[in-house]
């Protein structure tokens, strides 16, 4: 069951047009394998803000900016900073729900209209609300890793192992103001007073959220088995994603190639607007329903 969070997160935009879901009923019409990739803008009817957004993503609204790669293994204050923000945040970013344009695409799954589908977001909404296979780009915020050796921990389990340890943190931070991975806001004195464990297995180890940080790359297997699915399709389908980063925008490269026809679904400009075939300015959620599978 899909129920929506909030669409605090949407930037302001109108109904889609007839032209437009009759432009999208024949396209699905016409196709039987179409790779789908979604973006954050799937997720923002959940709950869950983006990054790019006009007026709402996190860059419209702040000078805050994701923690890279380097910054986070280059110190255990700044593993302890993140770790610290995600604790209070992953309740809420935990407790989030699908919306109806993650129930719809696994209505087209579960129909056989999809060679694969491949997410960008690391929330785990496409398995919520039913998806088998799915292709986690960015990883999950629902694994953590040791980066020093094979351990690894549900994230809620690890969550339990965080509360035992921080108890004595008595900080009711604003959970309104989470960030697009879920962490949030936090005073230095929350941040300061924080314990953060090592890894139980190593004990040398630093621990991480299953997710490619800004920054990182795609792990090359995860690269090669998206390039193989995508030969095997008729035709890819964008919704929700601006597209920005290269680890996405590849397969519009890969999918030109390949001859491939392209759509794309989305709220603002894409990186891809140019050489995709066709472009459909729409809240995905709004659009999806009203195509007949």
């Amino acid at each position: 069951m899909f129920r929506y969070s909030s669409l605090a997160f949407v930037p302001k935009h109108d109904p889609p047009k007839v032209s437009d879901v009759s432009l999208l009923q024949k396209f699905m019409n016409s196709m039987s394998k179409t790779f789908v990739l979604t973006g954050a803008g799937v997720s923002t009817e959940s709950g869950i803000p983006d990054y790019r957004s006009e007026g709402v993503g996190l860059y419209a609204r702040s000078n805050r900016r994701p923690m890279k790669i380097q910054e986070f293994i280059s110190s255990r204050e700044a593993q302890k900073r993140y770790w610290a923000r995600n604790y209070f945040g992953w309740p809420r970013f935990a407790a989030l729900h699908p919306n109806i344009a993650h129930t719809s695409i696994n209505s087209w799954e579960r129909a056989n209209k999809l060679s694969g589908l491949i997410t960008q977001n690391v929330d785990g909404l496409h398995q919520k609300a039913g998806s088998k296979d799915v292709i986690e780009l960015h990883g999950t915020g629902h694994l953590v890793i040791c980066m020093n050796c094979d351990y690894s921990i549900n994230r809620q389990l690890f969550q339990n192992i965080l509360m035992d340890l921080n108890y004595h943190l008595d900080i009711q931070p604003n959970l309104e103001d989470v960030r697009p991975d879920g962490d949030i806001d936090l005073v230095e004195e929350a941040i300061d007073k924080f314990t953060l464990p090592s890894c139980p297995k190593c004990s040398s180890g630093d621990l991480k959220p299953h997710i490619v940080f800004f920054g990182d790359n795609v792990p090359k297997h995860r690269v090669d088995k998206i390039n193989e699915i995508l030969k095997s399709s008729d035709s890819l389908l964008v919704m929700g994603s601006s597209l920005e980063t290269f680890s996405a925008y590849r397969y519009i490269l890969a999918a030109k190639q390949l001859s491939l026809p392209i759509g794309i679904i989305t709220l603002g400009h894409t990186r891809a607007d140019s050489v995709c075939d066709f472009k459909i300015q729409s809240r995905v959620g709004e659009i999806l329903p009203l195509i007949k599978i």
